[in-house]
């Protein structure tokens, strides 16, 4: 007699789609290491709004367009999304090659955000429309550990690549062969829209919290992701160290999502939801403490283990909460407002007042208020 406790076999389109969103987090990867040195070095921006206004487009184009892209997905499916996406990835690297100034790169960041919102949105709402119930936390863990696994192989090797020959054009290179491939593979993939029709929005105030939890997130990552290059060359770390330490917390924050995902349909959401919060807020207070490479790279691990906590979690949080004709519309608007925190933590960053380690420190401390506020509420 069959066992009927065990999982549903997870279909082969599943584990196409994660492949597919390790290259949609490589287009973000593409860029972590490289272009906040690039717009000191090359176009001469000082740490500021300037130099901040390629974060703050990226996370505005892409809360934004997370709106329209869950509300779209629910009413003419996924697919057609996703390869519009893909689409409008295929020039990003080529503005990011030939920008002769800085709004050009600009220009790029706001056309990464509707290619983010467009792509990641869509393979997470495939994955969790492919298992049952209880593994949403595992299709969202698997969702975001392909897609930050592709952030931190890029940031990575374009660490590398430009170490060894200079911040252009050369690891841009990358990008165009992962668009291309991209686009590809999301020719392949079928639709997997529920039947379910979209009802009245009643489910909207239980995505509030969770809402709220992932701005937070994301303001620290958007934070992290303007000042932590800056911060290290400053300290005199060579590229390949701010590559190390820029690659590092999105990979331990990558493989974190692949246990902590599953794990939260076992346990619950609450019981790592929270403290993974507390994590990320610790995390940025020894990032703004440490002066030393090893230092640096103890708080890569703490940063990325708290988000790796939370990430998958709040996605499964949220998909629990509404029916399944609403789902996309409901995770479009939870990752519109997760979104937007790359934004904040960018003019946060910008502002600056108190220095690049001040403000680190600053929003780590805000990180745990944010926490102490939604505890009952999670």
């Amino acid at each position: 007699m069959a066992d009927d406790r065990r999982p549903a076999r997870v279909p082969a389109a599943f584990w196409l789609l994660a492949l597919i969103n390790v290259l949609v987090g490589g287009m973000v990867g593409l860029e972590r290491t490289v272009v906040p040195l690039l717009g000191r070095d090359a176009f001469g921006l000082p740490q500021g709004g300037a130099l901040a206004a390629f974060v703050i487009s990226f996370g505005v184009a892409k809360a934004v367009v997370n709106l329209v892209a869950g509300a779209w997905a629910d009413r003419i499916g996924r697919r057609a999304v996703l390869r519009l996406g893909w689409a409008l990835g295929l020039p990003i690297p080529l503005l990011l090659i030939w920008a002769p100034s800085w709004p050009w790169i600009v220009a790029a960041n706001v056309l990464l955000g509707v290619n983010q919102a467009l792509t990641w949105s869509m393979t997470v709402n495939m994955m969790v429309d492919l298992v049952p119930a209880a593994r949403r936390g595992f299709a969202a863990g698997v969702n975001e550990f392909a897609g930050y696994l592709g952030v931190s192989l890029l940031a990575f090797l374009t660490g590398l690549v430009a170490a060894a020959h200079g911040l252009r054009p050369e690891p841009f290179y990358l990008g165009i062969g992962v668009s291309a491939l991209g686009l590809l593979l999301a020719l392949l993939v079928p639709e997997t829209a529920p039947a379910a029709r979209p009802s009245p929005l009643r489910w909207i105030r239980g995505v509030g919290v969770p809402s709220l939890l992932g701005a937070a997130t994301n303001l620290k990552d958007g934070l992290v992701w303007l000042t932590l290059p800056l911060m290290m060359a400053a300290r005199g770390f060579d590229l390949a160290q701010v590559g190390a330490v820029a690659g590092l917390y999105p990979l331990v924050w990558a493989a974190g999502q692949i246990v902590f995902g599953p794990l939260s349909d076992r346990v619950g959401r609450r019981r790592l939801i929270l403290p993974g919060m507390l994590l990320q807020a610790g995390g940025l207070l020894l990032l703004a403490a440490t002066t030393s490479f090893a230092g640096l790279l103890a708080a890569a691990v703490v940063l990325g283990l708290g988000t790796g906590m939370v990430y998958p979690t709040l996605i499964a949080l949220v998909a629990d909460r509404v029916p399944a004709g609403d789902r996309a519309t409901a995770l479009g608007v939870y990752r519109f407002f997760r979104d937007g925190g790359y934004a904040l933590g960018a003019i946060v960053a910008a502002i600056g007042l108190a220095g690049p380690s001040g403000v680190i420190a600053a929003v780590g401390v805000a990180l745990a208020l944010a926490t102490a506020l939604a505890w009952k509420e999670v």
